[in-house]
């Protein structure tokens, strides 16, 4: 089975990102993703076409012609307490509680989902997929969910959610099936 999984076109500055948002497209995002269309519409011909809760993520895979499923399992890491903060303003009210949160997987300072958890939960969804070998799904969700479910795929430590940088659009595939997933560039 192919998972294709498509970051969602930008609904903010990256400075201006908050945890848990659920803002539409901006016009930066609108551009990119019209600009994108012709690379990524092909991808509407695979037999299951999800996307995750998100404002965002149902805007860019219309757009793209996929109508999306929209899966709650694709959703963000739940970040309890600092939904609708960014890191700036979290880092400034309770420093102690950041620094735990990004050095132990396992830590919820927030009131949320740890990160060990969120991991676990992308990818469950990836491995209760329902398709056979030669199936094709696609998928349009925030890059935390991608940067969680290639941790996964590729059963790397959890620190390295933290080096790991998705862009808006940007397009990763993984090849396989229930806890063996192979991650396919190009």
């Amino acid at each position: 089975m192919l998972v294709t999984l498509i970051a969602a076109a930008r609904t903010s500055p990256l400075l201006e990102s908050r945890f848990g948002d659920d803002r539409p497209l901006d016009a930066a995002g609108w551009q990119a993703l019209e600009r994108a269309v012709p690379a990524l519409a092909p991808l509407a011909a695979a037999e299951l076409r999800y996307c995750s809760p998100t404002p965002g993520s149902r805007q860019t895979g219309e757009v793209l012609g996929y109508a999306p499923l929209a899966q709650p399992a694709l959703r963000e890491c739940d970040m309890g307490r600092w939904s609708g903060l960014t890191l700036a303003e979290v880092t400034a009210r309770e420093p102690a509680a950041v620094d735990a949160w990004l050095t132990d997987p396992r830590a919820a300072p927030h009131g949320g989902e740890a990160l060990l958890s969120f991991i676990s939960r992308v990818g469950g969804w990836l491995d209760t997929r329902p398709l056979a070998d030669d199936g094709r799904i696609v998928a349009v969700t925030e890059a935390s969910v991608i940067r969680a479910a290639m941790l996964y795929a590729l059963k790397a430590p959890p620190h390295a959610y933290w080096r790991t940088e998705i862009y808006p659009l940007s397009v990763v595939s993984l090849h396989g099936a229930r806890g063996q997933w192979n991650l396919r560039l190009g």
